[in-house]
């Protein structure tokens, strides 16, 4: 991540959701307030030597002690990125943050080291933050401690179609609810980073084969729909929609930075090199 990011933000952490500090031995149990995204973009065929330097962030962190955990995600599909995401429960914790840790001056030194050299590996990064929007967001939550794989939708609407977006988010969800009881998913807006009005979608798997199951649901959310709820989706689709775009991600357990708890929940997992 370049220097000018990261040593403004390197206080990423997933220690704070839902208006409720957590002990540092956790992941979030419920879905966070806010979440920032570091996306990189990374050079065609250096994808390798990305990852060998990236290692070095959460070396630093641990060598620091710190308590501020992230998740790193590998791109499968679409362009090479890598997803640095990371939940806050309000920005005056995200504030505090980031001055405890501008003032620790080794680990100041160390992150910039590490920016410099990552820079010769990226085409670019965007950094943005979004808002949960819990009454839009459907099923149980995921356990992050075993989530393997995500997929992540961005939906760019029209200017003014963000009560159209959940109109449409509430009929899907209730349709998901009588028709694929398994289906979960997590809805943000984009407050800061893109063009808006901007959607992100997440879902997660515990194993990539899973991704059949999911497909087998979503074909059956329509199943049983009235004309009315297909008229809801339909105009969203053709009068609010400017682009959806659906990509798969992988976690990386060397560019993530969690708790030894976390860890010791997956070693074989979360210890590999």
């Amino acid at each position: 991540m370049p220097v000018s990011f990261k040593r403004a933000l390197y206080a990423l952490t997933l220690l704070v959701v839902g208006g409720t500090a957590l002990v540092a031995q956790s992941l979030p149990t419920t879905q966070p307030r806010i979440i920032q995204i570091f996306r990189e973009q990374i050079k065609t065929g250096h994808d390798a030597a990305h990852a060998i330097n990236e290692r070095g962030w959460p070396e630093a962190f641990a060598q620091a002690k710190s308590p501020d955990y992230y998740l790193a995600m590998v791109s499968m599909t679409g362009r090479a990125e890598v997803w640095y995401v990371a939940p806050w429960a309000s920005y005056d914790a995200w504030g505090k943050a980031m001055a405890r840790d501008q003032a620790n001056a080794e680990l100041s030194a160390q992150l910039q080291r590490l920016s410099m050299a990552d820079a010769e590996h990226l085409d670019g990064v965007d950094v943005l933050e979004a808002v949960a929007m819990p009454d839009l967001s459907h099923g149980t939550f995921p356990d992050l401690n075993r989530a393997r794989f995500w997929e992540i939708t961005t939906f760019r609407l029209r200017p003014g179609a963000e009560g159209q977006f959940a109109e449409a988010a509430k009929v899907y969800g209730a349709l998901a609810g009588k028709n694929a009881p398994g289906l979960s998913w997590r809805v943000y807006r984009v407050s800061a980073g893109l063009p808006g009005p901007t959607f992100l979608i997440f879902s997660s798997v515990q194993s990539f084969g899973e991704f059949d199951k999911m497909m087998a649901a979503d074909e059956a959310v329509m199943k049983g729909a009235t004309p009315q709820e297909m008229a809801v989706l339909q105009k969203f689709s053709t009068e609010s929609m400017v682009s959806a775009v659906t990509n798969k991600y992988r976690l990386d357990p060397a560019m993530s930075y969690v708790s030894a708890e976390t860890k010791a929940t997956d070693p074989a997992f979360w210890n590999k090199k």
